[in-house]
């Protein structure tokens, strides 16, 4: 697939036709088509954006975040994370609560405890994305995160898994997009092995050649054979099998490479590594798909269906008899 064009004239215009600018006023000069890396969409408040078709393309993952409902399970990690941040700052807290100053900072505080715990999650999620990229680009790794004691055991234990399961990566942060269904992301990783492949043959009782191509993820929360790995991850997997373009380096695009119907998530801690598969295939794409409109209804029209208040109307005399 070659990346989609912009028509020779817009829309309206009819070609070699000019337009005199309003008196008193200059055209403002059109903005340069977007060349090489510049053409790779680029996420920005939920979105993607194809600066040479125009297109937004919602974001996977805020479709997952809009359309996916965890019930009790998100206030419940958030009121585990403030009684456990409660319960370490005893001290703190006590003394806080007898002056009404500090008493009402120590709530705030409080109140934040999970924000950023999950702002922390992020920030080592975004580093080992950053080093496990550059490995798989074979570009430097940032100074800043070779030296950084935290980041060493999960780069340990990437390379590790690396070399046991024999992995070669086929592509690495690439965007992809479906233009159809109207949503776009960044995969982690496309990969081979053949043992990953044997094992996959053996875990499924089906033949699965050992030349696939595997959707890969990392996850670095939770605790390893405990919890980390959601079923979140196989939608997302699945919407990025089901894209039809993908976008290289230079910019330029390619079809969407097949992959195998079982990706696999690494999940990645301090402590070690697994390997978990995650089914990515049609029925999981079908559910993704239903997902996105429960986030259409969330993020659009569920904000239209309630409507103000009505007010009595006054009636005349004759009306009211």
């Amino acid at each position: 697939m070659t990346a989609p064009t912009l028509p020779a004239t817009p829309t309206g215009e009819l070609a070699g036709a000019t337009t005199a600018p309003a008196a008193g006023r200059r055209r403002k000069a059109p903005a340069p088509a977007p060349t090489g890396p510049d053409r790779i969409p680029r996420p920005s408040q939920g979105w993607y954006r194809d600066k040479v078709t125009g297109d937004k393309l919602r974001r996977v993952t805020t479709i997952l975040e809009q359309g996916c409902t965890k019930g009790d399970a998100l206030t419940i990690w958030a009121g585990n994370i403030t009684a456990e941040t409660a319960m370490a700052n005893l001290p703190y807290l006590v003394s806080s609560s007898l002056q009404p100053a500090a008493r009402y900072e120590a709530e705030k505080w409080l109140k934040r405890a999970h924000h950023r715990k999950k702002d922390e999650r992020a920030d080592v999620g975004t580093a080992v994305h950053t080093l496990i990229e550059s490995h798989v680009l074979g570009t430097p790794m940032p100074d800043a995160l070779l030296t950084d004691e935290e980041m060493a055991p999960y780069l340990r234990h990437f390379l590790q898994f690396v070399e046991e399961w024999q992995v070669t990566f086929e592509a690495s942060e690439m965007v992809v997009g479906n233009y159809e269904q109207g949503y776009a992301g960044t995969l982690d990783y496309l990969l081979r092995s053949r043992l990953i492949a044997a094992a996959l043959s053996a875990y499924l009782d089906v033949e699965v050649p050992a030349d696939s191509v595997f959707m890969g993820d990392t996850k670095t929360g939770g605790e390893l054979d405990i919890k980390g790995v959601y079923p979140e991850a196989g939608l997302q997997m699945a919407a990025y099998r089901k894209a039809r373009v993908a976008w290289l380096r230079d910019g330029s695009t390619v079809p969407m490479p097949a992959t195998y119907s079982t990706g696999v998530v690494l999940h990645l801690r301090p402590e070690g590594y697994r390997l978990v598969p995650v089914v990515c295939d049609d029925a999981v794409y079908a559910a993704f798909l239903v997902i996105q409109q429960a986030a259409e209804w969330t993020s659009g029209l569920s904000k239209k269906v309630v409507r103000p208040a009505l007010t009595l109307p006054a009636l005349t005399e004759g009306a009211a008899a």
